[in-house]
Order: C-alpha cells, then sequence, then structure tokens
C-alpha cells in the first residue's frame, strides 16, 4: 500500500541526491533508494539531472533514446521520455537539461513547466540525483528541492568537497537543513566518526547543524551489483544490501514528516528563477550566449588537452596563462574554484613519490600564502648567581706587618717548615 493510499499528495516530497565530488556512489544511492521506496508501493519519479547521458538508466541496463532535452526541442512529449523500471519507478532521463528552458522563449517555457508541474503530482517522491561540483544548475537543483541529502564517504577528499558544497549554498542563500548519508563507510562506529568530524566542521566555521540520515556499508555486492547493472534493490527481501535501503526510505520517510510540505514543485521554482533571469537588467552578452561561450570553451581546451599532437610545454603555457588571469581577480570565488579543482583529480593515480613530491610543494606554497605563526621567543633563564666568596685578606693582627713576615721567611732555614715558623711568630695561636 503506498503511504498516501489512492491518491498522490497534492505536491510530492522532493529530495535532492547530492555530493561535492563524483565516485561516491551518488547515483547508485539515488537509483537504489527510489527502488525501495516503489517496493513499498509509492509512486516514485527519479531525475536523473547527472549527465543528459542517463546514467542512472544505464545502471539498470537500459539505454533510453529519449530524455528531458527531446521533451524541450518538441520532438515527443514527457510521457514519451518517461522509462518505466522495475516496481513501477519512473525515470526522467537528462533532467539537467532543464536549465535550457532559460534560453526558450517565455511563452513556450511556460508550456514546459506547466506540462512538468502537472506531471509531478502523480507521483508520492520525485528524486533528482544531481550532477557532482558547484555548478548553478546543481545549486538550482538542491534549492528546488525540500530536503537535501549531502553524499559522503571515508575519503577525506569526498568531506571537503562536501563542506565547501554547503558553504556554497549558503552563501547563496540556503537555510534549509541539509541531511547527511555516509557512504561505503566499514561499519556504524565509523560511520558515526565521520558524521560527527562534518558535524563539527559545520557547526564551527558555518554554523550548520546537519541532520544524520543513516549510513551504506561498503560491500562486495554492492560493487559488483554496479558491474552486473543490477541494482541491490532488486534483490530478495532477505538480501542485507536491499534492507539498508529498505531502512533508508523509512528513515527519509521520518524526516520528511518532520518537515514542514512544500507549496511549490520542481517545475515550479524552475519558472521562478526564468522570471527572476528575464526580469534581469539587460547586459552586453546575453546570459545563455555567455554560458554557451564557457561551454564551447570547455569542450574546446579538453579537446586540446587530449589531442595527441598537443605538447606537454603547451599545456603548460596555455593553463598557467589561465591562472594568472583567475588571480587578477582573486576573491573568495577564485579560491573556491581552485580548492574544488584541486580536490576533484584523482591524485591516487600518482605513484607515492609524485603524491609526496607534490604534496611537499602544497605545504611549502601554504607557508607562503599564510606563514605559520612562530612562537615568541621565550626569554633566556635568570643565570645562577654564584655564591661570591670574600677574597682573602692578610691577617696583621695575628702574622705582624707582611713585610716582616716576608723577611723571616727569606731568614730561617731550608729545614725549617712553614707551620713551625707560624707558630713561632703567633706564639703558637696559628693553628686555632
Amino acid at each position: 500500500m503506498s503511504e498516501s493510499s489512492a491518491q498522490a499528495p497534492r505536491h510530492p516530497r522532493i529530495l535532492a541526491v547530492t555530493g561535492g565530488k563524483g565516485g561516491i556512489g551518488k547515483t547508485s544511492v539515488s537509483l537504489n533508494l527510489a527502488l525501495a521506496l516503489s517496493r513499498q508501493g509509492n509512486r516514485v519519479l527519479l531525475l536523473d539531472g547527472d549527465t543528459d547521458l542517463a546514467n542512472v538508466t544505464i545502471m539498470l541496463g537500459q539505454y533510453p533514446r529519449l530524455s528531458l532535452a527531446d521533451v524541450l526541442a518538441g520532438t515527443c512529449t514527457l510521457e514519451q521520455a518517461i522509462f518505466e523500471a522495475p516496481y513501477g519507478l519512473h525515470i526522467l532521463p537528462g533532467a539537467s537539461g532543464v536549465e535550457r528552458c532559460m534560453g526558450i522563449a517565455p511563452s513556450d517555457r511556460l508550456a514546459v513547466m506547466r506540462g512538468l508541474a502537472s506531471f509531478e503530482k502523480h507521483y508520492d517522491y520525485i528524486l533528482i540525483d544531481t550532477a557532482a561540483g558547484l555548478q548553478d544548475n546543481v545549486i538550482h537543483m538542491i534549492a528546488s528541492a525540500a530536503l537535501a541529502c549531502v553524499v559522503v564517504t571515508p575519503d577525506p577528499t569526498s568531506l571537503t568537497d562536501a563542506f565547501s558544497l554547503i558553504k556554497v549554498l549558503r552563501r547563496r542563500g540556503y537555510r534549509r537543513t541539509p541531511s547527511v548519508l555516509i557512504n561505503m563507510a566499514k561499519n556504524a562506529g565509523q560511520a558515526q566518526g565521520i558524521f560527527q568530524r562534518f558535524y563539527t566542521a559545520l557547526q564551527k566555521h558555518l554554523d550548520v547543524t546537519p541532520h544524520y540520515l543513516g549510513a551504506i556499508w561498503r560491500d562486495d555486492t554492492l560493487r559488483e551489483s554496479v558491474r552486473l547493472q543490477r541494482p541491490v534493490s532488486l534483490s530478495a527481501p532477505s538480501d542485507p544490501c536491499y534492507r539498508q535501503f529498505r531502512v533508508l526510505a523509512d528513515m527519509l520517510k521520518v524526516r520528511f514528516n518532520q518537515l514542514e510540505p512544500r507549496r511549490s514543485g520542481f517545475a515550479a521554482y524552475w519558472n521562478r528563477v526564468a522570471e527572476r533571469q528575464g526580469s534581469a537588467p539587460q547586459v552586453k552578452v546575453a546570459p545563455v550566449a555567455i554560458e554557451q561561450r564557457w561551454l564551447d570553451w570547455s569542450n574546446q581546451l579538453q579537446a586540446l588537452i587530449n589531442h595527441p599532437d598537443s605538447t606537454s610545454i603547451q599545456q603548460y603555457n596555455a593553463l598557467t596563462s589561465c591562472f594568472v588571469q583567475l588571480g587578477e581577480t582573486i576573491n573568495e570565488d577564485t579560491i573556491e574554484i581552485i580548492q574544488t579543482g584541486l580536490a576533484s583529480m584523482p591524485w591516487e593515480r600518482l605513484p607515492g613519490a609524485q603524491r609526496e613530491h607534490f604534496a611537499a610543494h602544497l605545504r611549502h606554497l601554504a607557508d607562503q600564502i599564510s606563514p605559520p605563526r612562530r612562537e615568541p621567543a621565550r626569554p633566556a633563564a635568570p643565570a645562577k648567581r654564584r655564591r661570591q666568596v670574600p677574597e682573602p685578606r692578610y691577617d696583621e693582627v695575628r702574622f705582624g706587618h707582611q713585610d716582616s713576615l716576608l723577611r723571616a721567611l727569606r731568614e730561617q732555614p731550608d729545614n725549617v717548615s712553614l707551620d713551625t715558623l707560624l707558630d713561632t711568630l703567633t706564639g703558637g695561636r696559628s693553628r686555632k
């Protein structure tokens, strides 16, 4: 039975599954969670907002011909672009293309958005598998959802990238509480430790209190399911991997029950974004044109880097020029770009010696940017005062005048000892 009984709610519960970097199992989590919710009798729509290549359906071993891009182009209807997975799960490939609505005529955009808004009301849940990173479309995908699930792994770069993502969201005005899912954890202790470190960092630096949604354990069966293109949520009810996602689905329901229901859905949010951009002051180059130019430049750069005739010195000169130009307007955004770019690189592919060399260079660079504080020199401990020994003085009272003593010493025979002489001079008082 569906939790909403016979009729879906007027506004579905919308969840954005996101993360700061790729390779964290975000798409696997999205698909298995969507299937687990569908197996419980809920009507679920999964929007593949990662890329236009339909990564979600590839995990099912399916390669659909149509996507949201075809709907926007007018070559098919929304219903025709939907791919139906087992247990009645509906998948809309290429949902990231919704941002293209910004570039079409307002009347056409409104028609698409109205169709999507009417369509989404048929579902209990809408899950969005967002792309990784800090691009505008990712930020808007998260903002369009009532709840964001940030996936992190034990990999330290996953934590730093997720921190950067939440930092950017806060700067853009996002004030909802993010939920955190620990993926690929060895056990509950490790998952709780990772969440606690992440929680502490967010509290200290961003004043954000995240919600712990749960954890998915590292399991060979789960990794094998990706290779076999058969999600674990299609397994028998007794399968331990499937039970993890069934528990996660239950935790998600509890979390949504704690939130106030949203009055607007996915399509309504994107329509508001388009209206705001349409009312913005006109600039010399249209926003869509600027975005396309950046996209073209990115594609051309990738093609040049991969070109067999490209030399290392050419790449060095071009990319160094990019950093020089970035540095001319260095600000928080520039720092965010550099941090995210460095964190997204697969350092594990480098040999150990090269990693150590580069890490040493980064530490040296960090010292140049912000030299380590030097402890003030402690004052030297005062030298111990030596006990002053009084200078010896000649005792004229006992031995007479010094000249007389010297004369007596010279006149005495060699066989007379000094003690005998002194006793003679003092009348036997020198030894007392």
